[in-house]
């Protein structure tokens, strides 16, 4: 069964920095992208950052590009996510999810983790103005 935990959420101030973990295991595919999702109250989930396990490909959502930086531990199946400069309307839920394949992309992942990625519990991100 493929495992996928969040941590590192929490409150902080706008301007403020922080790291989000997402550990993933049991996976039975030798490539993985692996990224988070972000859900605001009221609002439909929307895709963050993710990243390639194969050639670190990376994509971020234009309203975090510049501010958020995703990498990636291979041997740990650990996957990071540095959000700096944080906004109030970066509040939100934020869950990682995680695809595999034979040969996986990240725009795979756009089109594939919400629906059939492996998820995490999700951690709560919040920003004071």
């Amino acid at each position: 069964e493929v495992t996928v935990v969040e941590s590192g959420g929490g409150l902080v101030q706008a301007g403020g920095s922080l790291k989000l973990s997402c550990a993933a295991s049991g996976f039975s595919f030798d490539k993985t992208v692996i990224g988070w999702f972000r859900q605001a109250p009221g609002k439909e989930h929307e895709e963050v950052s993710c990243i390639s396990s194969s050639d670190g490909s990376t994509y971020y959502a234009d309203s975090v590009k510049g501010r958020f930086t995703i990498s990636r531990d291979n041997a740990k199946n650990t996957v990071y996510l540095q959000m700096n400069s944080l906004k109030p309307e970066d509040t939100a839920v934020y869950y990682c999810a995680a695809i595999g394949g034979v040969e996986v992309t990240i725009f795979d992942w756009i089109r594939q983790a919400l629906d059939f990625g492996s998820w995490g519990r999700g951690s709560q991100v919040t920003v004071s103005s």
